[in-house]
């Protein structure tokens, strides 16, 4: 087993506050040199969804419409409290722009490049119909049990 320290994160939430947060925790984790794996499932998979890649090809009828109708990345994402039809959000937003915070695709994008790994769940992505071409590049899908086998290596598991 590897000495390193490690953070496991299972982002559920589809919510861009908790989605932050993940981010921010994953982020501040690298910085101090731990190795940080985020399972993405169901809700959470809009997260790495590429608006660019989303298609309608080969999908169900359900899988159509939940693609339509499912946040198509992360500056899509409602707030779980005070969203009110997308103002809170933006006040948030604005709040955090004139205090320097990075927003949700900043942090997104510096999770890669600090080399937070990203799988999304297998079984999610096929219950929400969505494809792994869809998702962000270097996203690796998993089954459940392969998250659990490395959860059980991790020093710190989370669950947003």
């Amino acid at each position: 087993m590897d000495n390193k320290k490690k953070l496991s994160l299972i982002l559920f939430s589809g919510d861009y506050d908790k989605a932050l947060a993940a981010l921010i925790l994953a982020n501040s984790a690298r910085q101090i040199d731990m190795t940080v794996n985020i399972f993405f499932a169901f809700w959470g998979l809009c997260l790495i969804r590429d608006p660019e890649k989303m298609s309608l090809e080969d999908k169900s009828a359900y899988e159509r419409m939940f693609t339509l109708v499912a946040p198509s990345g992360p500056e899509d994402l409602p707030l779980s409290k005070m969203n009110m039809a997308g103002i809170g959000k933006a006040m948030l937003k604005e709040m955090m722009e004139e205090n320097d915070a990075p927003d949700l695709t900043a942090l997104l994008r510096g999770a890669q490049k600090k080399g937070v790994n990203f799988f999304a769940c297998k079984l999610s992505l096929e219950v929400m119909g969505f494809k792994p071409e869809e998702l962000l590049p270097n996203v690796k899908i998993i089954t459940a049990q392969d998250y659990l086998k490395d959860a059980m290596e991790a020093a710190i598991e989370l669950f947003i």
